[in-house]
């Protein structure tokens, strides 16, 4: 049987290539590791907890929305994978497809105003190869973090030096995507393959809550990620502390970090928002900074531009490290 609703079809899209879109971002955007002066109360204490977790062996995971490599800290993120500061790495769809872009062809991001005039907003050919990697993950068994990386990684990529995920597949970092189908620009593309992407992302989540089971005594961050972040993280949380209950252990005692531009109280670790106040369905705030850490966590809020908070917290922890490692080469 086939269902009685007409559905529009793909392969009726003109896509153009990417040297015909204006790109409102390029190489220049890409910050080099340099320290950053500490302005932002409250990043010197999660640095605390980075080092301290690191030296636990505890998962210190990082969620984070595309915005985030938009502001060309990739080198920051790099250099805390090389040092094994981080367990894992969580995007969303549109991170992957800006960490293509710019190992591909060194810009991205596009106008929405301008494109979606004509309808070119989100057709471009290149763009679009991620959904053949992604199908050839799913045969392969892998994830979309994983494939992609590997491909970028392995192949003739100029700007590959600036990808997270081709420096995540190097180092064996997980990175985990969390996709939902219709939401990236990708997706209306004829060689979109949604039980594909599925199952890839799917797999990615199993992967994601691995990690958190090693999550006591850990830290988790959200850079920008108002709804993926706080949700799968509500989530796979709750799947590894059911198994933890019955093998009678915890996990209970770690750090939550989220940095955003919203505005928020100065105790917003102390309680959440009230029902008829428009932040209580701020996912973060309810989710990261009360709920999850209650029963023996904490939790910290700091607001600033990622600009500035990424660098300034690994200048923070990278103090803090070379410290750690210093008293540990000590005879």
């Amino acid at each position: 049987m086939s269902s009685r609703f007409a559905q529009f079809d793909p392969n009726r899209l003109t896509l153009h290539p990417l040297s015909a879109r204006q790109h409102d971002l390029d190489l220049s955007v890409i910050k080099s590791l340099r320290p950053m002066p500490h302005t932002l109360d409250g990043l010197d204490q999660v640095a605390d907890r980075l080092v301290r977790a690191k030296r636990k062996g505890a998962s210190i995971v990082l969620m984070m929305g595309a915005h985030v490599l938009r502001a060309g800290v990739q080198r920051y993120l790099i250099d805390w994978m090389e040092k094994g500061l981080l367990s894992a790495i969580a995007l969303n769809g549109a991170g992957v497809i800006h960490d293509y872009e710019f190992a591909r062809i060194g810009a991205t991001t596009e106008s929405v105003a301008h494109y979606i005039r004509d309808g070119r907003f989100g057709m471009w050919q290149e763009t679009g190869e991620i959904n053949d990697i992604v199908r050839e993950a799913h045969q392969r068994q892998e994830g979309i973090g994983e494939a992609v990386g590997r491909v970028i990684a392995e192949g003739d990529f100029k700007h590959a030096d600036i990808s997270m995920l081709a420096h995540a597949w190097r180092l064996g970092v997980p990175v985990t995507v969390h996709v939902g189908i219709g939401y990236d620009i990708i997706h209306p593309h004829a060689n979109f393959d949604g039980a594909a992407w599925g199952a890839t992302s799917h797999r990615d989540f199993l992967r994601f809550a691995h990690v958190l089971e090693n999550l006591e005594n850990g830290v988790v961050m959200n850079l920008g990620s108002a709804v993926m972040g706080p949700e799968v993280y509500l989530k796979a949380l709750s799947m590894v502390r059911n198994v933890a209950q019955a093998e009678n252990r915890q996990i209970a005692h770690f750090t939550t970090l989220v940095c955003d531009l919203r505005d928020l109280p100065s105790n917003v670790t102390q309680g959440e928002a009230v029902k008829q106040n428009p932040s209580y369905y701020y996912r973060p705030w309810k989710t990261m900074l009360v709920r999850t850490v209650a029963d023996g966590g904490e939790s910290f809020y700091v607001r600033g531009d990622h600009a500035h908070t990424v660098p300034q917290l690994w200048s923070l922890v990278n103090t803090r490290y070379q410290s750690d490692n210093t008293e540990e080469s000590r005879p």
